[in-house]
């Protein structure tokens, strides 16, 4: 418990910026119309990519018997992937339905 305490303590700046990030996120979410939330859902399922690539530099600086740190790695990679790919399908359906129809 102490440890958890220590980590807050000396990555305060950290603490303050996510907590930050997320008041400023609920803000934004909750400001933006029905109409605009699948084309930004998409968009930022899109950007998730840079998950994929933080998951990968952080598995190639792992060491190789490290099977935590390797498992999360892949984890993340498996899932930001779904993610991206997700956001890729769902901005591809959606263009599909303002297309005019011959």
């Amino acid at each position: 418990m102490t440890g958890i305490f220590e980590f807050l303590y000396t990555n305060m700046n950290m603490v303050y910026v996510v907590i930050l990030s997320i008041f400023v996120g609920v803000e934004v979410i909750g400001k933006v119309p029905s109409i605009l939330h699948t084309p930004l859902m998409s968009g930022a399922n899109a950007i998730h990519g840079v998950v994929v690539i933080g998951a990968i530099i952080v598995m190639l600086q792992a060491e190789s018997n490290n099977f935590v740190i390797l498992s999360l790695g892949f984890i993340a990679v498996v899932l930001g992937t779904l993610n991206v790919v997700g956001g890729f399908v769902v901005t591809d359906r959606m263009l599909e339905m303002f297309k005019k129809k011959k």
